[in-house]
């Protein structure tokens, strides 16, 4: 089997009421679209192409979405899903073995899984279809069936009759459809119908008028086949989202003290006894290694985090490498670039940026640490800072092995600290200092006699 995918794009979403395009809202930090074109690249059988239909503001979608691999299709007229797809179909060969997957760029939460289903649904040559029971259909098309439970059609809301609108088996509009159906049949579809559109839908009924056969899959969860149309729903896919991506964590070993504060905007690896307090959010692609520990009110992004380490309450951690029973916060703030060795200590509001620090060593109080290479088991006083910038550049900051700084102390750059060297309380350094010595840099305190205050 060969196989193509179809995005439809291109509707303007008036009550999203929203200068962005519709597709481009997100749910857990991702447009919508990019959301589905992720799931359509990890199925089993690798798509010949993804076609993206893009119309009311498609300039902004192409634009926003460079690093898509898909190949952009206009619809310049919306006048329906039958028409949408029908842009597409010159790029897809005439081919009975050449299926299409017809998604949408507003149904975010499809699963891989359902669609594999979905796929082997159609591997003897028919169609295949999504469908869920719903409690409340609302406007939705219904799925109507013969007295054997046959699939016969699917019929809009609005071309149906009231006994039809009761059905509670609805269309999802995911589809997948041979090539040479599809170049045959679209051409004849008609907009005889209350929206003066040409409906997908119809290529459903004129398969059965063929003799051909239409399956059709359930998803696990209804959220899977939910639509946005406004901000509502948005929140309501936002949720969704996230109840399932914290119960997937949950199965792999970690504990979540509530999963309903937790947020998960990325691609997560854990392994298992981690614990994971309230009002975390976990962004971009993290590692979170065997019994780690991320307290309340963290923001974890593209992080590694290597074991046991601890994540104290409040604390920031981007683009860094953290090793094996480090202690961070509470109120720290990891930047970019930042890699700790192991039994690092990182205390309150204390800021790590584009530094290394090795094996032992402590920042425990009120200190910034910037462009940094930190030897083992140095010790950093409260009121530190490295001096790494003179208005124009950047400068680095050399601490060797067994350093001890004082409090209340400045290091400015480009400057290196000795091995075993001591830095007394209140310093401020701005030449090399010896190792195995003790360097203060100190102005000589006088007191004013006389002197009254006014």
């Amino acid at each position: 089997m060969e196989l193509s995918v179809v995005i439809l794009a291109a509707g303007q979403g008036t009550r999203m009421k929203s200068k962005l395009a519709k597709v481009l809202h997100k749910i857990a930090g991702k447009s919508m679209l990019e959301h589905v074109v992720n799931t359509a690249e990890s199925l089993s059988i690798t798509p010949e192409n993804i076609y993206v239909v893009y119309g009311f503001q498609g300039e902004q979608v192409k634009n926003s979405l460079p690093h898509l691999s898909v190949t952009w299709v206009e619809q310049q007229e919306q006048l329906g899903t039958g028409h949408a797809v029908l842009q597409a179909m010159p790029n897809i060969p005439q081919d009975a073995l050449h299926k299409v997957l017809i998604l949408y760029g507003d149904v975010p939460l499809i699963s891989t899984e359902t669609l594999e289903d979905l796929i082997q649904s159609a591997s003897k040559g028919g169609l295949g279809i999504i469908t869920a029971d719903v409690d409340d259909p609302a406007q939705l098309g219904r799925v109507v069936r013969d007295h054997s439970g046959n699939f016969l059609r699917i019929v809009e809301y609005k071309d149906a009759s009231e006994l039809e609108r009761k059905i509670e088996e609805v269309n999802s509009g995911i589809y997948i459809i041979p090539a040479n159906y599809l170049h045959q049949w679209l051409p004849d579809l008609s907009n005889n119908n209350s929206q003066k559109e040409f409906y997908l839908t119809d290529i459903l009924e004129m398969a059965i008028d063929h003799g051909v056969s239409v399956a059709t899959v359930m998803p696990n969860n209804n959220t899977e086949v939910m639509g946005v149309n406004d901000r509502v729903q948005l929140a309501e896919l936002e949720r969704g989202f996230q109840e399932m991506a914290t119960k997937q964590l949950m199965l792999q070993g970690v504990t979540m003290l509530d999963p309903t504060r937790v947020d998960i905007r990325g691609d997560i690896s854990v392994k298992g006894d981690v614990e994971i307090d309230v009002n975390v959010i976990l962004e971009g692609k993290i590692t979170l290694k065997r019994g780690c520990y991320i307290g309340p009110n963290c923001l974890i992004k593209n992080a590694e985090i290597a074991e046991n380490v601890r994540v104290e309450a409040n604390s920031i951690i981007e683009d860094a490498i953290v090793g094996k029973n480090c202690v961070i916060g509470p109120f720290a703030r990891i930047r970019p670039e930042t890699k700790l060795g192991e039994k690092v200590s990182i205390g309150n509001f204390v800021e790590v940026k584009k530094s290394k620090i090795a094996n032992g060593s402590k920042i425990n109080h009120l200190s910034y640490i910037g462009d940094t290479t930190m030897g083992k088991n140095v010790n950093i006083g409260a009121g530190t800072i490295t001096c790494n910038y003179d208005g124009k550049e950047k400068h680095q900051t050399v601490i060797e092995d067994d350093v001890f700084v004082g409090s209340g102390t400045q290091l400015v750059a480009p400057v290196k600290i000795g091995k075993k060297a001591t830095i007394g309380a209140g310093s401020t350094i701005t030449q090399n200092a010896s190792a195995n010595k003790l360097t203060l840099a100190r102005s000589k305190q006088i007191e004013i006699q006389d002197w009254e205050k006014k």
